[in-house]
């Protein structure tokens, strides 16, 4: 079994989904008492939040390689990054070490494709939504993607931030998330991504009748495909050139 190298605290909320999702899959696939290697890097948000906000990508780039290269050095095989938006700066991270990343948008096309989805709608942070680091590489993999309008947005982003980030679960948020994902299917999404690893402790599969990729468990599962297969592809599927 390969060692997992988690970064996460962005926030702990879905971290610790994370730690729970990857030791009960190597349960499943091993049996017995197995659970997962792995070692896990905990940033402090509120520094990470505030960069943001101050759209100060480089410093949060720092700060992330920085965990990379301390996860490489405690025996990581590889890196997987505990959230969508901080992916806004892959790239420079998968330059500070050898190992490679499980990037969160190829994990996330895999699945589509395994469901035949090519059109999806794309909940997330403002920055994941609005930015063309995630669309654009779900896109040149062949899969169209829908984003709310602008006041959905702020809603989708604001509830994040204010509420799911600090384990605040809401009936409203729930209700105006449902209505949201409702609008992109009528306007065409086969699914809606749930593009942001706190969403899913807001609404479930359950709760709508549209499906739902919930990059949390997406991610959690191939990173434990990854950890128990004896090779593993981490590029990007289906690269359209």
């Amino acid at each position: 079994m390969k060692t997992i190298g988690l970064i996460g605290g962005m926030s702990w909320e879905s971290t610790q989904t994370y730690y729970r999702l990857v030791n009960q899959l190597v349960r499943e696939r091993l049996g017995g008492l197995h659970s997962a290697r792995l070692v896990l890097y905990s940033v402090d948000f509120a520094e990470i939040e505030a960069l943001q906000q101050r759209g100060d990508w480089a410093a949060t780039a720092q700060i992330l390689e920085a965990a990379a290269r301390a996860l490489e050095t405690a025996g990581a095989d590889f890196l997987v990054l505990c959230t969508n938006t901080m992916h806004r700066v892959a790239p420079q991270i998968e330059q500070a070490v050898k190992i490679p990343l499980l990037h969160i948008a190829d994990a996330t096309a895999r699945e589509l494709h395994r469901q035949g989805v090519t059109r999806v709608g794309l909940l997330g942070t403002r920055f994941t939504m609005e930015q063309a680091f995630y669309r654009e590489r779900l896109e040149a993999q062949g899969i169209r993607v829908l984003t709310p309008d602008e006041a959905q947005r702020e809603r989708v982003h604001a509830v994040i931030y204010a509420e799911l980030c600090r384990g605040d679960i809401r009936a409203e948020s729930k209700a105006a998330y449902l209505d949201i994902v409702s609008s992109l299917a009528e306007r065409g999404a086969q699914g809606v991504i749930l593009g942001c690893t706190e969403i899913g402790l807001l609404i479930q599969g359950d709760d709508t009748d549209v499906s739902l990729f919930d990059t949390t468990a997406i991610h959690a599962e191939q990173a434990v495909e990854a950890a128990l297969a004896t090779k593993f592809d981490f590029a990007a599927p289906h690269r359209l050139t």
